[in-house]
């Protein structure tokens, strides 16, 4: 059972996205993976803020969305038309990637701050499907492209803190999210 996000410390939630927008167009096959989002939403309650850290997002540094209104970023390819309609009107929270900036810096974590980039579908997806009302103020912070565990593990202690504010954590993808080796025939 998870812990409700209104109790003393949020939740950080490991989150599959599915097949780029697939869920969200209700393709049968993502019908478990939905049907779970949904209902892992009811159970958390609704926090104040969600920062999102999606395998569809690696920068040099890490690099934190930081527009009060990011627009969506359709990273995906070869779906039918309507997955290039999909929107998800969250406000992003730039006091937020400001302070997710601070924390990043004072651990010694390079870091920057994006005003350019919107949600991309490792974010809006999932949230898309728990969170339908797109309300909550919504920040997406990047991985580091040389995806080093150690330096990711120092990412994830940094932030811990906005836990206490009722801020949900959510890693957005698989445990293996390069599908391109997966499918090759040296996967």
């Amino acid at each position: 059972m998870i812990r409700r996000v209104s109790q003393a410390l949020a939740p950080v939630l490991f989150l599959p996205h599915g097949g780029g927008p697939l869920p969200v167009l209700g393709d049968k096959g993502h019908e478990e993976m939905v049907s779970f989002l949904k209902e892992i939403a009811i159970e958390l309650g609704e926090p104040s803020a969600i920062l999102v850290i999606s395998a569809h997002w690696e920068e040099k540094q890490a690099t934190i969305t930081s527009n009060s209104q990011p627009g969506i970023v359709h990273d995906y390819y070869g779906f039918p038309a309507a997955a290039y309609e999909i929107q998800y009107a969250a406000p992003g929270n730039p006091a937020l990637a400001n302070e997710i900036y601070t924390l990043l810096t004072a651990h010694g974590i390079p870091a920057r701050l994006d005003e350019q980039r919107g949600f991309d579908h490792g974010m809006f997806v999932p949230l898309k499907l728990m969170f339908p009302h797109a309300r909550i103020p919504c920040v997406q912070l990047s991985l580091l492209n040389n995806l080093n565990p150690r330096i990711h593990i120092a990412l994830g202690k940094a932030i811990a803190a906005l836990r206490n504010r009722n801020i949900l954590i959510v890693g957005s993808g698989m445990s293996f999210h390069n599908l391109k080796a997966f499918f090759s025939e040296h996967g």
